[in-house]
């Protein structure tokens, strides 16, 4: 085992599995342009996969006091992700938006945060969900919104075979549940 972007991987096994998948839909894989392909996959899992081992409390743990700080907006965060049903990609932006009480985090926390959870094997709902609750966790913050937009290639390439269409994920924590007029808010500065 090697260990690969502070992940743990089995490259051998990856080289296995690939060989076999490659033979399964009938492909040599001693053929010139495929020779090297187990092993660049391989390395390739412990790029795309680096968030398995990672903990956002971490990226988020740093703070500094701000006072009188309303609404934090991050937007247009780009991401990519690996579905877990079809192990195909999903891409797009994530939006982040947190009322502080007395401290702020570093806004390049925000977007390590959505990295991490992205570099996983992974459902778009789930880490919309995962990326609030880290945020409203790790912050001692009034409330948190998170927006996830993508696509899907599980349903681009494959499937019904859709590309362009965009799945939209709202995962809401604290103040943004109850004031609606906030979550209005935060859609209106995403337009800015």
């Amino acid at each position: 085992m090697e260990i690969n972007e502070n992940i743990m991987i089995d490259e051998d096994k990856i080289k296995q599995a690939v060989r076999l998948m490659l033979e399964g839909i009938g492909e040599d894989p001693e053929r010139e342009g495929l020779i090297g392909t187990p092993d660049r996959i391989a390395r390739m899992c412990g790029e795309i996969f680096a968030g398995m081992d990672e903990d956002p409390a971490k990226q988020l743990s740093r703070t500094f006091e701000a006072s009188g700080t309303d609404m934090i907006v991050e937007k247009d965060i780009p991401f990519y992700s690996m579905c877990e049903h079809h192990f195909m990609p999903f891409f797009g932006q994530a939006y982040v938006g947190y009322i502080p009480k007395k401290r702020v985090v570093g806004l390049s926390k925000l977007a390590r945060t959505v990295e991490t959870y992205a570099r996983r094997p992974q459902i778009q709902e789930q880490m919309t969900g995962q990326i609030a609750d880290a945020v409203y966790e790790n912050l001692d913050c009034e409330g948190v919104i998170v927006v996830l937009k993508a696509e899907h290639m599980c349903m681009s390439m494959r499937g019904v075979k859709k590309g362009g269409t965009k799945t939209v994920t709202v995962a809401k924590r604290g103040i943004f549940e109850k004031e609606h007029e906030l979550e209005e808010r935060f859609f209106r500065l995403l337009e800015v």
